[in-house]
């Protein structure tokens, strides 16, 4: 899995690929993480880095014992199609 850091200091997530950086912001409200934006840059739309950012996040999440609500049309979406990290979203 590629990894991604958590810039606590701009709540959110990154993930560099090719010099460029994806973002997820959150907000964190005791055991639940809130996914309010995610962002790839244009160059590298299309190439699955923001599904390598959410499979980062999650990942992350689960080991922090977080919840995940998304608020982001993307990341909800990315959750769906990944029954795998199903538990993160009860």
């Amino acid at each position: 899995m590629t990894a991604i850091t958590d810039n606590a200091a701009k709540h959110r997530y990154e993930l560099v690929e090719q010099g460029q950086t994806a973002y997820a912001d959150y907000r964190l409200a005791e055991d639940r993480l809130f996914i309010d934006y995610v962002f790839s840059p244009p160059a590298l739309r299309g190439a699955g880095t923001a599904g390598r950012l959410m499979a980062g996040l999650a990942a992350d999440a689960r080991a922090r014992g977080l919840k995940i609500t998304p608020i982001c049309g993307y990341a909800a979406a990315w959750l769906s199609r990944h029954p795998d990290f199903a538990d993160l979203t009860g």
